[in-house]
């Protein structure tokens, strides 16, 4: 899977959380909780849909690193 798609993949999962979110104005260094106004719940569903989207194993400890649309796909 390329980096393309799997960032449209989070951003579809972003949407799905938050389907009030602009998802055009997503830049990969912004904090997705400030850009799309995600509370800490909608993003733990957020990294649990990341995880069930792409079979990947993030370890609740990592959660905090993944704020960034450039730190979901790393």
């Amino acid at each position: 899977m390329t980096d393309a798609e799997i960032r449209a993949i989070i951003l579809e999962l972003i949407g799905e959380i938050a389907p009030e979110a602009d998802l055009a104005s997503a830049r990969d260094q912004n904090d997705l909780r400030e850009v799309f106004d995600v509370d800490s719940m909608e993003f733990a569903n957020l990294v649990i849909a990341i995880h069930d989207r792409l079979g990947v194993n993030i370890p609740e400890a990592h959660y905090n690193q993944l704020f960034t649309l450039a730190a979901c796909r790393t």
